[in-house]
């Protein structure tokens, strides 16, 4: 056996030894405080709680969307799908750039509405009446809110058209 093999055996050796020594002492401790615990250990939560609580903690998060057309567009299409509302990102922002340019504040000043005294408002130029009849729960109960607006543009057009999607022209 050369010196090197002897040092690689002896050093097994010693770690065998080591580790069944290790091995032997944590079993002698665990047993030890199995069966008398100290008064001043503190109950320890199981371990899958603290990952529930992490899970939890990130399902209430809220998600966070960019303050632009972009943002508005996604956080209005995540309101739909809680409240069935049928509509498609390119639907929604076809008809946007037709009737608003993607301006959460343009307001119609001249139509039949305007000369009524309800002037159409918003990204998809809706109608106070119209806001109201299909204002989507969860969104504030703004009319020029970005994704009010959205929402209860997309909510009206998937009653009267059936979607969005469906809608090419002023509506």
């Amino acid at each position: 056996m050369t010196a090197r093999t002897q040092t690689s055996t002896s050093r097994i050796a010693r770690l065998r030894t080591f580790s069944f020594a290790g091995i032997a002492t944590v079993c002698a401790s665990a047993a030890a405080l199995t069966l008398a615990p100290s008064a001043h250990a503190a109950p320890k939560a199981p371990a899958s709680t603290a990952a529930d609580a992490g899970a939890v903690t990130a399902k209430k998060a809220k998600k966070a969307y960019p303050n632009n057309l972009d943002g508005w567009i996604r956080e209005a299409l995540d309101i739909m799908k809680k409240h069935d509302i049928p509509g498609s990102y390119e639907g929604l922002h076809r008809n946007i750039m037709r009737e608003s340019s993607g301006n959460p504040l343009a307001q119609n000043n001249w139509d039949v509405n305007a000369q009524n005294g309800t002037p159409s408002k918003g990204l998809l130029q809706v109608i106070q009446p119209t806001f109201d009849a299909y204002h989507v729960p969860g969104t504030p109960h703004e009319l020029t809110d970005p994704v009010a607006n959205i929402t209860a543009a997309a909510n009206y057009a998937a009653d009267r058209y059936g979607s969005i999607d469906n809608v090419d022209s002023a509506y």
